[in-house]
Formats: structure tokens, C-alpha cells, sequence
């Protein structure tokens, strides 16, 4: 027998905040900036390099990440360093960064067994 969940009044706003994360987070660069910022803060121009796309781009990034409340900077004379405002993010960004690998693995070895059975009845290129 399935139990019934009810929503508890608090409930929607934690989705929508939920909603509006995920949206930013679902963007490749700005992963890769969280990922960069992992172990501290960090300058747009370090960004840049690091991550090999222009400063307008990695700029364009930040700004929306900080918009959302994920990220949060100080400036330091012409500097400004940017981290993560919750570093506990990174748990939930490892864990399905874990299932995505696991998924990867689980493909290639689907892939790799359908390849070798199709081969044996004659049906590979």
C-alpha cells in the first residue's frame, strides 16, 4: 500500500527556489565555475584562463550566478573574487556528477555488449 504525501504550506516556495537553481545550474560554463571555485575564490581573469573562453562570456556567468544568490564577491583594490556562497552546493553537485558518470559507465557497457553480440551473428560493419 503507497502512502499519500501532502505538500506541507512551505512546500511550493522551496520548489520554486528549487526551479530557479536548477535553472541557473543548467548551463555547462557555469558549472565548470563552480567546479573551479571548489577550492576557494577566485578572479574573473583566472576564470578566464582556466576556463578558456572570453572575459565577457565568463563576466556574463558570474553575473547571473550572483544574481541567484550562488555565488558572492569582494573587491580587493582592482580585483574582484568571486566564491561560492554555499559551499555545501558541492555535495549535490559530486553526487550527480557520481550518477552521471555511473550512467556513462552503465551506456558504454550496454553499448560495448550489444556491439559484441551483434558482431557474433554477423550483423557488425
Amino acid at each position: 500500500m503507497s502512502r499519500h504525501r501532502v505538500s506541507k504550506p512551505g512546500d511550493k516556495r522551496l520548489y520554486e527556489m528549487h526551479a530557479q537553481v536548477c535553472k541557473v545550474l543548467a548551463n555547462a560554463k557555469r558549472l565548470e565555475v563552480i567546479n573551479l571555485l571548489r577550492d576557494g575564490e577566485t578572479t574573473a581573469g583566472e576564470l578566464v584562463v582556466s576556463m578558456g573562453i572570453s572575459k565577457a562570456n565568463v563576466s556574463q556567468q558570474l553575473a547571473v550566478m550572483r544574481e541567484k544568490g550562488i555565488l558572492t564577491a569582494r573587491r580587493e583594490g582592482r580585483n574582484v573574487y568571486y566564491r561560492l556562497a554555499y559551499p555545501g552546493m558541492l555535495k549535490a553537485y559530486d553526487m550527480l556528477r557520481r550518477v552521471l558518470l555511473d550512467q556513462l559507465r552503465d551506456t558504454a557497457a550496454l553499448s560495448k555488449r550489444w556491439h559484441g553480440v551483434r558482431s557474433h551473428q554477423g550483423g557488425g560493419r
